[in-house]
């Protein structure tokens, strides 16, 4: 924890472990694709890149008295060093309210914290699902190799469930299983909140039956949607250094602070993706 400065940091155990807390509960809260992406890691604050391999088809399987076959064994059709950039958010503590804090017996204000915390946790949505062009690393809606469907008019009757069902049928012709989940911008996840062909039930539970998986709309999610195959064989994040706070300077007697993260997504299927926009 040395590069995290933290001694350097005017602030007592009790008001640093109330930091952390707020940074935990932030994170909790606002991160998405956390929820259904299992995680590779954590690999180590120093870990500056990762392996890994991409499949473009499933490998062959064999079925004889023998053994002897002409199935093979599964193998990379491309191997990437990825690097993990750093994802971080500032924030302020000023000296007169830690003084103030201290004085009246009151915990320490976790607003800014709270604040750096909840834009972070967005960043990292944004690049789970987004991707950055500059660092040339894909995200969900814009990888490699994706299949990609039509998004139809959810406005209409019945639309929502149509364009899901089509893409779990792309997935599973191209080999993926359930459990599938949606991942959505708000507004067509509020859309989806329509009773189902006078069934008296909402579509998004018709939905989350077809699926098996979960629903999750997300503020980085512009209005398109993306049905999703889980499973490490298929995508995982890998962190180096999980999200942390780090002290870094004082100003004026004022005192900065960042949350940060390393943090990457390792595509390896990119066929267990199905888009709609």
């Amino acid at each position: 924890m040395s590069h995290l400065m933290r001694d350097d940091a005017p602030l007592t155990g009790s008001e640093w472990r109330r930091i952390d807390d707020a940074v935990v509960t932030a994170a909790r809260r606002n991160l998405i694709g956390r929820r259904f992406i299992p995680i590779f890691g954590p690999l180590g604050p120093g870990t500056e890149s990762v392996q890994f391999g991409r499949f473009s088809a499933r490998s062959r399987t064999g079925v004889s008295l023998s053994g002897h076959s002409d199935a093979g064994p599964a193998i990379y059709d491309e191997n990437f060093c990825q690097p993990l950039p750093m994802l971080y958010s500032d924030f302020v503590l000023y000296w007169r309210s830690i003084e103030w804090s201290r004085m009246m017996g009151a915990p320490v204000d976790t607003g800014a914290v709270t604040d750096a915390s909840v834009g972070l946790a967005q960043l990292e949505d944004d690049l789970i699902f987004n991707g950055n062009v500059d660092l040339g690393l894909e995200g969900i809606f814009n990888a490699s190799g994706r299949n990609t469907i039509a998004l139809g008019d959810w406005e209409q009757g019945k639309r929502a469930f149509d364009d899901v069902v089509a893409a779990v049928s792309t997935l599973t012709d191209a080999g993926h299983t359930r459990p599938y989940v949606l991942v959505l911008s708000p507004k067509l996840f509020g859309q989806a909140h329509r009773i189902f062909d006078n069934t008296g039930v909402l579509e998004i539970e018709q939905i989350r039956g077809v699926l098996g998986g979960g629903v999750y709309p997300s503020p980085a999610v512009k209005d398109k949607a993306a049905v999703i195959s889980l499973g490490a064989e298929n995508m995982d994040l890998a962190i180096g250094q999980d999200m942390v706070t780090a002290y870094l300077t004082a100003e004026y007697m004022n005192h900065i602070f960042r949350v940060m993260e390393t943090i990457t997504l390792r595509i390896k299927r990119a066929d267990a993706i199905c888009t709609l926009e």
